[in-house]
């Protein structure tokens, strides 16, 4: 809006279109041409093929696949419920305990992953809360790590809704519980729906606190593409990391869907 003539607006366009394309275009990019790539001895990669790909939707990498839709549905349904009775409960809380509980759900994204995953697996490594080597230690690092996410989502949406309607509803003789259902909860389905895909995309992804308390039978597909390249295999990596890309993709669009219908009601 502050550029008035066309040329600058031309070479503002440009500018952004040369750094989206440097930052995200060209890199992932290359992880599809190297997934498809029989070999990239040259600047650009030959023998181009699915091979990998179907070798990224079989085996160990499908099961690891499986793994990771489980565990991001799972943590971003905890995190989601989580999060919105946290928020919820804040906005009626003093002013102090909002900081504080806003605070302590941050915590999480304050420091790095790992320290969450070896806090985790300290912290439950014995009776009677003992969830080390299980699947439920996975998914619960990945619910505190998407825990904040969704809090902060609907904490906003909490702050811009109109109390107009809450206060038209409980003039009318609604309680607490029926303003929840019929007036708060349907008003933030669009937030939900933001919320949800976030912490799935977000599970979908995550490595570092995963790396530090999953068991071999709860692989993500995150860490089998790690292993991958640790053991050279970088081709076979950058197949399953579009796979990756593109389930994760397909879930937010989904999500989108659902989060759209929602938004129209």
């Amino acid at each position: 809006m502050l550029l008035w003539s066309p040329r600058s607006r031309a070479v503002v366009l440009t500018v952004f279109a040369v750094v989206v394309a440097a930052v995200f275009v060209l890199p992932l990019g290359t992880v599809v041409l190297a997934g498809l790539a029989g070999s990239w001895t040259g600047p650009l990669p030959s023998d181009l093929g699915l091979a990998r790909f179907g070798a990224a939707l079989s085996g160990e990498d499908l099961a690891s696949l499986s793994v990771s839709l489980q565990t991001a549905f799972l943590a971003g349904g905890v995190s989601l419920v989580a999060g919105t009775w946290a928020a919820l409960a804040a906005r009626e809380a003093p002013t102090w305990l909002r900081r504080l509980t806003d605070a302590v759900f941050h915590l999480p994204i304050a420091v790095p992953s790992v320290a969450i995953g070896l806090g985790l697996l300290i912290a439950f490594n014995s009776k009677p809360l003992l969830l080390g080597g299980t699947r439920w230690i996975v998914i619960l690092a990945h619910t505190v790590l998407v825990l904040a996410f969704a809090f902060s989502a609907v904490s906003a949406a909490l702050d811009r809704l109109d109390p107009a309607y809450r206060q038209a509803a409980e003039s009318l003789g609604a309680g607490p519980g029926r303003v929840l259902v019929r007036i708060t909860l349907p008003l933030l389905l669009p937030a939900l729906g933001a919320a949800a895909g976030l912490a799935v995309a977000l599970s979908m992804g995550e490595l570092g606190a995963t790396v530090m308390v999953y068991p071999a039978t709860w692989k993500t597909l995150p860490v089998t593409i790690f292993g991958l390249t640790d053991r050279g295999r970088v081709f076979q990596a950058a197949a399953g990391t579009t796979v990756l890309l593109a389930v994760t993709l397909l879930a937010l669009i989904g999500l989108g869907r659902i989060r759209g219908r929602a938004a129209l009601r």
